[in-house]
């Protein structure tokens, strides 16, 4: 069989079994070709687990099969794939609806098998190819190291020149090229002035011709966040009464170091009267600078604009690529505003202070986590937290749930009786507690469809906690722990996904308005105000 002679037979046979895998669903629905990208590169994986495991056959110098048995083998195995990767493409379609439907998105077609079954192929094609470049390479050093060395050591340093040269290839000229295009690109948007974006024509508000920050110097999302935020019109239209919400943003390019621009929110906060508000919102923005509008529009309602909050920039890259490149820089930004901002509202009197609250979302809950030690403020602590979507590195929020409460499961943990720490999603949680809440308070919102909260890497090799029962309310029951599957599953949600508002990754206002509704406790809200204030917010959503 010529086919055996260009492919590995075990590693045809592992590889069909991680691209059947593949197929079964995962937390967010992906179109066809995004599918067949994950299929394709389980197809690797599981190709390359079996010529190592042949290799390592060889090595040990164990028996193997005559000519004519492999002969047999290879067709067995060729039919056998051929068998199981057709009836797992034929239930993907299936697979792929049970997540869409728990979230309310339409089904997919049934054409979707051909699409992926195409990519996949040419995934694993360039990635073959790619490796046998890479083998090419190791014996050609090998046999020219032969000369001067042992064959076993010139062995090995062939693989070890090979590796970094590759590595070279890889690190020097794809990913830091990539690294400058994208940086470049988003250097270019961040520093884009919308026509429809002029400076505020108030005088006095951040931005304006007597503010301390420059309207130019705040970036394209500093620049939306003044722009479209809620007017004192807007909030009398559902709340009755209500005062006009005071904002500050300063820019990446307002000042040199973290500490300055720190400094510059601090003095900008303090002439606009942000202390003057009963309620203080201190934000650590996503990696571009992203502050959520439904996030902040929640609250400046429900406060009915007695509320000041104050960001600032730290990256204009996406949240991924500011991990990777700038997560020290990311930390220090966010560091630097708790202290300028919470060491002033701490000198200020206690019976007269506004209440303060930190709020992040993504990387931006990381970094919100990170600036503060709790041995810091045990003395004279700010009233509390929201931390959205918190990434799986964020230290509070892994060990909340780590210890989380027995018989609380791992996507709504309970911790400590609800007496600190508080999960809710849309289907609620922040009223669980057998204890009160007190006056210090973190919650998170969280939900059980969120890639970026609950991607682990040693999914690799065991089962997260997550998917065990009771399970979340929007995770498939079709959803599968399978070694090295599942975390190239979670790294292609996290990256990837097109979850709709209200699931995966992308919080509705609505989940923001249980949250902060029931983190900071504004007065005089029923039911039916609440209802007017999620309509209300839902045209701001699309603004």
């Amino acid at each position: 069989m010529r086919l055996a002679h260009f492919l590995s037979i075990p590693g045809v046979l592992l590889g069909t079994i991680f691209f059947a895998l593949s197929l079964t669903p995962s937390l967010i629905p992906r179109d066809a070709v995004m599918q067949g990208i994950v299929s394709g590169i389980s197809f690797s994986a599981g190709y390359g687990i079996g010529v190592l495991l042949v290799w390592l056959w060889r090595f040990l110098e164990l028996p193997v099969p005559r000519e004519g048995a492999r002969r047999v083998i290879g067709w067995v195995t060729a039919v056998a794939c051929v068998l199981l990767a057709l009836a797992f493409l034929w239930q993907a379609t299936g697979w792929q609806n049970s997540v869409r439907s728990l979230m309310g998105l339409e089904d997919v077609d049934s054409g979707r098998p051909v699409t992926i079954t195409l990519a996949a192929l040419a995934i694993f094609l360039v990635i073959l190819l790619l490796a046998r470049l890479f083998r090419r390479i190791m014996r050609f050093m090998s046999r020219h190291l032969e000369r001067i060395i042992p064959r076993r050591v010139s062995l090995m340093l062939g693989l070890v020149l090979a590796f970094a040269l590759f590595w070279a290839a890889v690190n020097d000229v794809l990913i830091n090229t990539g690294l400058r295009v994208t940086d470049s690109i988003y250097q270019k948007l961040d520093a884009r002035i919308a026509p429809d974006m002029p400076a505020p024509e108030n005088p006095d508000s951040t931005g304006g011709a007597n503010s301390l920050v420059r309207w130019q110097d705040m970036g394209h999302q500093g620049r939306q966040y003044l722009a479209l935020r809620p007017t004192q019109a807007d909030i009398r239209e559902v709340a009755g009464r209500a005062l006009e919400p005071i904002r500050v943003y300063v820019g990446l390019n307002a000042a040199e170091t973290p500490e300055a621009r720190a400094k510059l929110a601090l003095d900008e906060f303090i002439r606009v009267g942000g202390f003057e508000r009963s309620v203080v919102i201190l934000i650590t923005p996503t990696g571009t600078g992203w502050v959520d509008p439904g996030a902040i529009n929640s609250v400046e309602f429900l406060h009915r604009g007695d509320i000041a909050s104050v960001a600032m920039q730290y990256s204009y890259l996406p949240s991924p690529i500011a991990l990777m490149t700038e997560d020290a820089y990311g930390r220090e930004s966010a560091e630097a505003l708790f202290q300028a901002i919470y060491g002033h509202w701490r000198s200020l009197p206690r019976d007269s202070r506004p209440r303060l609250y930190l709020f992040g979302l993504s990387l931006g809950a990381l970094n919100s986590d990170r600036s503060f030690d709790f041995y810091d403020i045990i003395d004279d602590p700010f009233h509390g937290a929201l931390w959205t979507g918190p990434p799986f590195r964020t230290d509070t929020w892994r060990a909340v749930t780590a210890n989380r409460d027995p018989g609380s499961p791992a996507w709504l943990p309970e911790f400590g009786d609800g007496a600190v720490v508080r999960f809710g999603n849309h289907f609620g949680g922040y009223d669980r507690g057998s204890a009160p809440w007190g006056d210090f308070r973190l919650a998170f919102l969280q939900h059980s469809s969120d890639p970026i909260v609950f991607f682990t890497p040693d999914a690799l090799w065991s089962k997260p906690a997550w998917m065990n029962k009771p399970r979340g309310p929007e995770v498939s029951p079709d959803l599968q722990w399978y070694p090295i599957v599942t975390m190239f599953h979670l790294a292609a949600d996290m990256h990837a996904g097109i979850a709709p508002m209200g699931f995966g990754h992308s919080y509705a206002p609505a989940d923001y308005v249980r949250a902060w509704l029931a983190l900071t406790e504004p007065e005089g809200w029923g039911e039916a105000d609440l209802d007017r204030l999620r309509e209300k917010l839902k045209g701001y959503n699309k603004r």
